[in-house]
């Protein structure tokens, strides 16, 4: 039996006008802007206006750590907000942006799958309304106004061999890691080590996600810091008074995109740090914006719980001051059976001893959702259509004698109504009385005791190793007057250790830290663990191979 690729059904889909799907959010069209027929932005300042008190239902999803395909938690949000709707239910789904990275190489993009998508599907997972480009040139900008200002003179007397700011772009290419540029003659600038990384993990996708509104947005761009002049004193973005023109680029990509599922249940997409190597959280904004608008919002974090909920929850939650009612927690038989032992390559065939081990990596992220953070958990067992039904059966029973709901979700293939039982089981779980909601650490503690407490907590290491010279630039922050902001981790994805071959994690292991980073206009300080990158690669054959567009524009390949 044949099935329809993602892109197929994207494109059969008749999608409503995006006037139609905004007055279901009681939006009129002074409240939106028109991108085409199917894509709009929405006014920021809506968070200004009073709501009558009502409160929203916060529901995050997360996961299990992921095969390198993923889990389709997006794919699991997306079903699980389509089934609230035909519940009846006032819903939004909140979601990221997908990067340009995942969708020419590996991973693909981030617009869901199969029957629970949204849409338009091609424009999402590509130049979607200009949002990553916009931040890529705020990014580059400034790059280019610390290089021009050595040039000038170097007023600032900023040392070239101390700029922590890089250029990026939103591509996976390894190439760009690491280069010399400044290169020719004199009047090409000063010669000097430099590199890119990722669009997604620049910190000015960090800052448009966390703030609350365009004057937020030019004190933190003013705040970053851009490398260390000759006294060993930190340079600032405002320094070189490119906060102004940063903001101006920024200006609309501000402003969340509202679209729509393959069922018209209304969506906001904004945003998209990656979890791996950034916070992994769409924005404070459109989160905020669907809590207005919605009874029910469901969001997602990127990666595994050990990465995108723990900063979701450490990092998002203390400054939008905001908690979830519930915990959404993604898995699937075939990373269930990798991480109990089963090769990537045999993770499709039965193999009842290898999802049994793999049971431990659930358990313990359960146990970090409900026991360290004091949340309501709900576990999405995401069906393929390769699993068995003695493996899916295996798991629920074995969920049900440690008193953890649970629910197999067909989203993928039935779209809404394949969520319809999660979706009661969810609305019965709000209902109860809340959960103690507890951050990990305190932000008055130092560094490395809420380096420590996430690597032990929630990672479950032994300990952790500081070179030298980490202790050093930690000791630094701290003179700075840094040592009160929340720390994130970069770590592998694949495991919940740092090392991305350890995925069962059943012997005691040690968390190595490669380097710290303050990011001052984000508000965090970035911590850098065992080998990730901020700059990923191309696989051997990436997606970008298959994608194509035909005579009739239409475009063929992406997933």
């Amino acid at each position: 039996m044949g099935f329809k690729s993602d892109i197929e059904i994207a494109q059969e889909a008749k999608p409503q006008d995006i006037r139609e799907i905004a007055k279901k959010l009681g939006l009129g069209e002074d409240d939106i802007e028109l991108y085409g027929k199917y894509k709009a932005k929405v006014d920021y300042n809506l968070l200004k206006r009073g709501n009558g008190g009502k409160k929203s239902k916060l529901i995050l999803t997360t996961a299990i750590n992921p095969t390198p395909a993923g889990e389709g938690k997006t794919t699991t949000t997306i079903g699980v907000a389509d089934g609230l709707a035909k519940l009846g239910e006032n819903v939004l789904v909140a979601l990221r942006e997908p990067s340009l990275g995942p969708v020419f190489g590996i991973k693909g993009g981030a617009a869901g799958g199969g029957y629970a998508q949204v849409v338009p599907m091609e424009d999402i997972n590509l130049h979607f309304t200009g949002d990553f480009h916009a931040i890529g040139a705020a990014n580059n900008l400034l790059a280019a106004m610390v290089d021009n200002h050595i040039h000038q003179g170097n007023e600032l007397r900023i040392d070239p061999k101390r700029i922590t700011w890089r250029r990026c772009v939103d591509m996976n290419d390894r190439q760009l890691r690491n280069i010399v540029d400044g290169l020719g003659k004199k009047g090409d600038g000063a010669v000097r080590q430099d590199g890119f990384d990722i669009t997604v993990a620049s910190e000015v996708m960090a800052i448009l996600c966390l703030v609350n509104d365009i004057e937020d947005l030019k004190t933190r761009l003013g705040n970053i810091v851009i490398g260390y002049n000759k006294k060993d004193e930190p340079i600032f973005a405002k320094d070189l008074k490119a906060e102004g023109a940063m903001a101006v680029l920024l200006k609309d990509a501000i402003k969340p995109n509202l679209v729509q599922t393959l069922e018209h249940t209304p969506a906001i997409i904004h945003g998209g740090p990656f979890a791996n190597i950034a916070h992994g959280c769409n924005s404070i904004i459109a989160t905020k914006t669907a809590m207005k608008l919605a009874d029910y919002t469901i969001t997602e974090a990127g990666f595994g719980a050990d990465l995108g909920a723990e900063k979701f929850l450490d990092i998002k939650c203390r400054k939008a001051n905001i908690k979830p009612d519930v915990v959404v927690c993604v898995a699937t038989i075939k990373a269930l059976k990798y991480h109990g032992g089963a090769s990537k390559e045999s993770i499709l065939e039965e193999n009842m001893s290898a999802l049994e081990n793999g049971m431990n990596n659930l358990y313990r992220h359960i146990d970090n959702i409900r026991g360290k953070f004091g949340l309501n958990v709900i576990v999405a067992i995401n069906k393929y259509n390769t699993d068995q039904e003695k493996e899916l059966e295996y798991v629920q029973n074995e969920l049900a004698k440690r008193e953890i709901v649970s629910s197999v979700v067909e989203s993928w293939a039935k779209g809404g109504e394949g969520a319809i039982d999660i979706s009661k089981k969810i609305v019965e779980i709000v209902k109860e009385k809340p959960e103690r909601f507890e951050y990990i650490y305190d932000l008055n503690e130092t560094i490395v005791e809420k380096i420590n407490k996430v690597a032990m907590k929630i990672y479950g290491a032994k300990g952790v190793i500081y070179p030298e010279e980490v202790t050093k630039k930690i000791e630094k922050i701290e003179e700075m007057g840094y040592g009160n902001l929340p720390v994130c981790i970069a770590k592998t994805q694949y495991s919940f250790s740092d090392n991305a071959k350890n995925l069962e994690c059943d012997e005691p292991f040690e968390i190595n830290i490669r380097d710290v980073e303050l990011k001052a206009g984000a508000g965090f300080i970035v911590v850098l663990a065992g080998k990730i990158m901020t700059m990923p690669g191309l696989p051997k054959i990436p997606a970008a191979e298959t994608i194509n567009i035909d005579e009739n524009g239409e475009i063929v390949g992406i997933f």
